[in-house]
């Protein structure tokens, strides 16, 4: 398998996918062959959801990391295969955090299942690639992605801490995204430094580039609640606010509205009675004081010191696919 393109230029992130996709494929190769425990039920329930049309960006950005360092091994793969069982075993959980019904158009595992079963299943995964991942024999990887799966789940009860308030601040959401969300993508970075024998000066620099499009990923992510076609992008409009989420949009915008509509917002997100005129209201208004706009913002300014962070690197299609990724996870669905 060769080690991607040797030049190449990228003009979207379909020439990325084009460009990579046989390696890509390897990492899908290594999926199917580690869903391999022997009680049916837990191969089915992690088939589920890996079928479902995930994009594999954190594999990706594994392998590109990993050949802006140099590595042309088929190790990527591998670990990228295993990070994205770690990856979906979040999701797994997220599910019955959150009491969602869908997850990328169709129905999650809990609402086929049960609670019980994506708990578990989701612990088996995490489990199995640890498992897998220290075979590799690299202490460096191991104390990255371990430090990581502890900041998701720091993220998580973060998350639940702030649930419903709109006491929550601006610093408060970005530590919440820094733990849950940019911590894995980050880490995928790292990894792929790691196996590239990077200096660590370049590990900490595609560190952060993966930290701060992970960031910025989220921020675009919390927009869409409030935009994006709810039958498209698999979920329910002004699903976040129904859970009670404060995310980048509301708090913009509870910082900036009126009181009778902040007191209608905060009586909404205490009740968990909100309607659809509610939801139209709220959008509304958001746009009128560009809430929908300043997260937007703010996830594009992310997405600029990422860039920045990669001129420790000499030009090559890996950091070319790279700046072109990160562009991508501000403007998919859009």
């Amino acid at each position: 398998m060769r080690p991607g393109p040797a030049t190449a230029t990228f003009q979207t992130m379909a020439d990325v996918w084009e460009a990579y996709g046989e390696e890509l494929d390897g990492v899908e190769d290594h999926i199917r062959k580690n869903l391999d425990s022997s009680v049916t039920l837990v191969n089915t329930v992690s088939a589920h959801i890996l079928s479902s049309g995930g994009k594999r960006i954190r594999p990706l950005l594994l392998l590109l990391c990993a050949r802006l360092c140099g590595n042309t091994s088929s190790d990527p793969q591998s670990l990228g295969s295993l990070v994205e069982f770690i990856h979906t075993a979040t999701l797994l959980h997220d599910d019955v955090v959150d009491d969602a019904d869908l997850r990328r158009g169709r129905q999650t595992a809990r609402k086929v299942w049960s609670n019980q079963i994506s708990i578990l299943v989701g612990d088996y995964l995490y489990s199995h690639a640890m498992r897998q991942i220290v075979t590799f024999k690299n202490q460096a990887v191991n104390e990255t992605l371990a430090e990581a799966c502890s900041k998701m789940a720091e993220g998580e009860v973060l998350q639940l801490y702030h649930h419903g308030s709109i006491a929550m601040t601006e610093d408060d959401y970005i530590r919440i995204v820094e733990h849950k969300t940019a911590s894995l993508i980050a880490t995928s970075c790292r990894i792929g430094a790691i196996i590239g024998l990077a200096s660590e000066e370049q590990q900490t620099a595609l560190f952060r580039f993966g930290e701060y499009i992970g960031i910025a990923f989220q921020m675009a992510d919390d927009t869409l609640d409030y935009t994006a076609n709810g039958a498209r992008l698999g979920k329910t409009l002004g699903q976040d606010l129904r859970e009670g989420k404060i995310t980048l949009p509301l708090l913009h915008l509870l910082q900036h509205c009126p009181e009778p509509d902040r007191q209608m917002i905060k009586d909404r997100l205490e009740t968990r009675t909100l309607s659809d005129t509610d939801l139209q209201r709220i959008i509304a208004v958001m746009q009128d004081y560009g809430s929908i706009a300043y997260a937007m913002e703010r996830a594009r300014a992310y997405v600029a010191a990422a860039t920045r962070s990669l001129e420790l690197f000499n030009d090559s299609p890996a950091m070319r696919a790279l700046v072109i990724v990160a562009d991508y996870m501000v403007n998919r669905d859009r």
